[in-house]
């Protein structure tokens, strides 16, 4: 078994890795400055702020939708290196946009007619950029990768990814909105000169032809991944697991406000423990596997992960503390509370969990198609999970705009654990299967 420090201080692994860690580092940089901006300082209504912060999510999600067949093509067919050059450029103008509206944002000058407008257009380009980019990141692991370091090489892009996600959350909560202007534009312009570096990675299947018609090529990618039963059950249980994080994601910003009475750095906070959990739990089922590429620990982590869920949501709903100064809890007076640090160390527990039960489904979905197809497995996955997404993120924004408490929204997630589980049981079963026949 290849060492996660071994691959790091490998030209076939290394730059990719920066540069999707960068992409993570931008996306969640910009989103969450932009959605705390909105929640903290534009409006005051917690209906509206679950409604916006779900349409958020669920506008960032979208392009997953239209375009994950279309992006698993491309990717197969043409030099998965050349594309990422061209994506990476693209977060170049995309950010610029993005800046320009939270830059009028900040001034506010003409915040309804054109900042919002430009902050949301930018996150949909973004979504749209991360579509395309997300087959190859771990497609392209197969190609440069020897078999017994896929599982590390993705355990460490997974985990690359969310403490990308975790620094971007804390500088979104942290950072003035002028520092976050310069700094997206100038991540998307480090993220282009580091991509320059990823090795070439020529398609590996003689097809050229891609079909650009939406609808026709996501029923074909449906087809496809549903075709495999390993795929599939894959395919299936990490979304139900993308629904969960999509709900929580949801969430967070409005319960951390609402509920808990705390400001947008104590939310920032909660998402950072939440992103370092997953990262944890990335690594540390590299190490349990011992580099073997199976489900035999998927379905007892999300099981760990409802029941956890459940303890999260009882701690929401006694908390009654009010900030002495009637106002919200920040950071230093959050965690004086008697039940703070036991809230956060239960929501890093919940990421580990998670952690540790996808990231061997993610290398099932490029080890059990043919190199040539690696892509579209993935966009397969990134098509369905963004689906559910969607709709996640969409109820969730729909019951907090009706007033359903948002402890009790929590709740929805049990059901969908219950569902990973059993679909996680029935892929170690066709594994086992597989593996028992002759060679």
């Amino acid at each position: 078994m290849t060492t996660s420090t071994q691959l790091m201080r490998r030209r076939r692994f290394l730059p990719l890795f920066l540069t999707q860690l960068l992409n993570a580092l931008n996306d969640n940089l910009y989103k969450n400055a932009m959605v705390l901006f909105v929640v903290y300082s534009v409006y005051d209504s917690p209906e509206m702020e679950t409604l916006v912060s779900g349409f958020a999510t669920a506008l960032f999600v979208l392009p997953f939708v239209l375009f994950s067949a279309t992006s698993g093509q491309l990717a197969d067919m043409r030099d998965k290196t050349k594309i990422i050059r061209w994506i990476k450029f693209a977060e170049i103008i995309i950010m610029s946009v993005g800046a320009t509206g939270l830059l009028l944002a900040s001034k506010g000058l003409h915040v309804n007619t054109l900042a919002i407008p430009l902050m949301f257009a930018a996150l949909f380009a973004m979504g749209m950029h991360s579509t395309f980019f997300g087959p190859i990141k771990y497609a392209i692991l197969p190609q440069h990768l020897e078999k017994d370091e896929v599982l590390a090489g993705t355990g460490l892009v997974e985990a690359g990814t969310y403490v990308a996600i975790l620094v971007g959350m804390i500088l979104g909560g942290a950072m003035h909105v002028m520092d976050s202007v310069v700094a997206v534009i100038a991540i998307a312009v480090i993220g282009y000169l580091v991509c320059r570096w990823v090795p070439p990675a020529p398609p590996q299947t003689t097809e050229t032809r891609v079909d650009w018609n939406p609808i026709r090529a996501s029923k074909d990618l449906i087809a496809f991944s549903m075709g495999n039963l390993e795929l599939r059950y894959s395919v299936l249980a990490i979304s139900y697991f993308w629904t969960i994080a999509a709900i929580l994601s949801v969430q967070f910003i409005p319960l951390a406000k609402n509920v808990l009475l705390a400001d947008k750095q104590v939310a920032a906070v909660m998402l950072v423990a939440f992103s370092a959990g997953i990262a944890i739990g990335s690594v540390s089922i590299n190490a349990l596997l011992k580099g073997d590429i199976s489900a035999r620990y998927s379905a007892p982590s999300v099981l760990v992960l409802g029941g956890l869920l459940i303890t999260f949501w009882l701690i929401c709903r006694t908390w009654n503390l009010v900030p002495a100064n009637g106002g919200l809890f920040g950071v230093a007076e959050f965690l004086e509370q008697p039940m703070a640090l036991v809230l956060l160390a239960n929501l890093l527990a919940i990421a580990i969990a998670g952690g540790m039960f996808v990231v061997p489904l993610y290398a099932f979905l490029t080890t059990r198609v043919d190199k040539s197809e690696a892509s579209r497995s993935v966009a397969a996955n990134n098509f369905i999970s963004s689906v559910f997404m969607v709709a996640g993120a969409g109820v969730a924004g729909v019951l907090g705009y009706f007033g359903i408490p948002l402890a009790e929204q929590l709740l929805i997630s049990l059901v969908l654990c219950l569902l990973s589980a059993q679909l996680a049981r029935k892929l170690h079963r066709v594994e086992g299967l597989r593996d028992a026949e002759p060679a």
